[in-house]
């Protein structure tokens, strides 16, 4: 319990010139009395991430229903320091992405359906229809007090301009995995400088902005004088928490500088990299992640979503154990076992990648806990074996406490082709207190999955 006779509102921010600081939670937030774990100013987040091209068979589904140390399939081994804090999802069926009866193509047209569980309706033009998805569902219950209701991020430019992006389906179904209505999909942002200025750059002029911008100074900058005055009255615990915060943005800053400058590259795809966005997909997806990290310590927002990246893409990892191979025609490895192992290797950086995330959350202090407590991931696919385009045995890992929802250290199985992922779509909606009778193409929520 932390009593304090001091209590800051939870929405309290600090304005500059250009500038909208909101502050991480504080000690001082807390009414007297209070105890953390009954404190409504410490909610559950949410992140929904989105890979296509499914996992290598027989590299990620664990032996046993126990997360053991040191046991955990090759894929899944970044998570072994987490395992506390994970859940393996095998058996999962991902129906949705699968072409309705009569109806030819679709495939890896569907990554829209991933967190709606309904099946897209065929089509280019501007009638387009999906279902509206849980992390919208989630914002519009908990996300309305913040700055941002949610947040869509994305690690590859969709770069079409066509309404048809193969198969008789629309584009829109491959870009955004974020549905705000069934027949609105949102834009996600794929770089990082128009993250944070969403974050943090509101307030003042436009003008006011850009020069700031232009003279390279950072946000915090514009209200130095105001920061120091409110913390005179902070005690020293909230002093150093601040601190270290202000401390994260100055050092997001910085990379978000060199990634400036480093823009105008092409990139080994023949790609031009826009600008502020990072050539690199290890620093891309890393200032995402800190981002949202960022987003989630100040209650900035407390929903995100991420797409790693569309499908059929070409692109390759250099930072991987595989640095040429293409994610796209590694997924299709002939049931060779050599080309297999190729392709886990691919996958479990990407596996690396999200540890990367976790581990953020885990060592950032959030109420009685850690972020890593009151969050809740979702990372998965939409295929189990991308070689045949099976869409069933799909991979999905939930990673975090859920706050005290979630027991981690488990891996639950299911017989193939019973559970569609529109029944784990529904327990998630449960946390957040969003009771659907059914959802997509879910018919209850999953069993033994909640604490």
């Amino acid at each position: 319990m932390f009593i304090t006779k001091k209590h800051i509102s939870r929405r309290a921010v600090l304005r500059g010139a250009g500038v909208t600081l909101a502050l991480p939670f504080l000690d001082s937030m807390l009414p007297a009395q209070t105890p953390i774990a009954k404190s409504a100013a410490v909610p559950t987040r949410f992140s929904g991430i989105f890979v296509p091209h499914g996992m290598a068979p027989g590299y990620w589904i664990p032996e046993k229903p126990v997360l053991e140390a040191g046991h955990l399939p090759f894929i899944m081994q970044p998570l072994d320091p987490f395992r506390d804090h994970t859940v393996i999802l095998s058996g999962m069926w991902s129906k949705s992405a699968e072409p309705p009866p009569g109806v030819t193509g679709a495939d890896h047209w569907v990554a829209a359906a991933y967190l709606c569980a309904d099946k897209p309706k065929k089509t280019t033009g501007a009638d387009i229809q999906d279902g509206t998805t849980i992390d919208q569902l989630i914002a519009q219950r908990i996300g309305q007090e913040t700055l941002l209701p949610s947040l869509q991020l994305a690690i590859e430019d969709p770069g079409a301009n066509s309404s048809n992006c193969g198969e008789g389906y629309s584009c829109a179904y491959t870009n955004s995995i974020s549905w705000s209505t069934p027949n609105t999909p949102l834009p996600m942002e794929l770089n990082p400088q128009v993250v944070f200025e969403r974050m943090f750059g509101e307030g003042g002029s436009e003008k006011e902005r850009a020069i700031r911008r232009e003279e390279d100074r950072s946000i915090l900058d514009s209200i130095t004088k105001g920061l120091a005055r409110f913390k005179q009255d902070l005690g020293s615990s909230d002093r150093a928490k601040l601190d270290e915060y202000t401390d994260d943005i100055r050092e997001l800053e910085r990379r978000l500088e060199i990634a400036k400058k480093a823009t105008g590259t092409v990139t080994s795809e023949g790609v031009v990299v826009p600008t502020g966005i990072p050539e690199s997909f290890d620093e891309h997806i890393k200032l995402h992640f800190d981002l949202q990290v960022l987003a989630f310590k100040a209650d900035i927002t407390r929903v995100s979503t991420l797409l790693y990246a569309r499908d059929l893409t070409g692109r390759a990892y250099p930072a991987s154990d595989v640095p040429s191979l293409s994610f796209h025609g590694g997924s299709h490895h002939a049931e060779n076992p050599d080309r297999i192992k190729e392709y886990s290797k691919l996958n479990q950086y990407h596996v690396k990648c999200l540890a990367y995330y976790i581990d953020k959350l885990s060592k950032t202090p959030d109420g009685d806990g850690s972020l890593l407590d009151h969050t809740l991931i979702l990372y998965g696919t939409n295929m189990g074996d991308s070689n045949q385009h099976l869409h069933y045995d799909v991979p999905h890992i939930l990673a975090g406490g859920a706050g005290g929802k979630l027991k981690g250290g488990r891996h639950i199985a299911f017989p193939t082709k019973t559970i569609t992922t529109g029944n784990l779509l529904q327990s998630i909606l449960q946390i957040y207190g969003v009771h659907e009778d059914t959802f997509g193409d879910g018919s209850g929520p999953l069993p033994g999955l909640l604490a």
